[in-house]
């Protein structure tokens, strides 16, 4: 069975973990919004990843979404982390305003 294009798990220390996959679009905007609104607003964990290190690609919508969550989140105390982007999905999340020390780099 292929891996799911997206998944959601919790650390050992309480920090959900979610990672899509694949070519993030239109297709997965939905969905994709509406794990990330849960996370936030009903479960609110201390620390919530988005893992992008399988992620080819992103579209418009899901840029915004994820550029959206970060402020959202932060008001309601949730410190949010967009971890192993490519350097093309980077460039495109910081020109679309997620701040810089929000992502952190692919791990070596």
């Amino acid at each position: 069975m292929a891996n799911p294009p997206l998944t959601v798990r919790t650390s050992d220390d309480g920090t959900v973990v979610l990672q899509p996959r694949g070519d993030v679009g239109v297709d997965a905007a939905v969905e994709l919004r509406q794990v990330l609104v849960h996370l936030i607003r009903r479960v609110r964990p201390y620390r919530l990843v988005v893992d992008l290190a399988e992620v080819s690609g992103l579209d418009d919508i899901n840029v915004g979404t994820l550029v959206a969550i970060v402020p959202v989140a932060d008001e309601l105390g949730v410190a949010v982390f967009l971890d192993n982007p490519s350097a093309g999905v980077a460039d495109l999340l910081c020109a679309s305003g997620v701040p810089h020390q929000r992502l952190r780099p692919v791990r070596a």
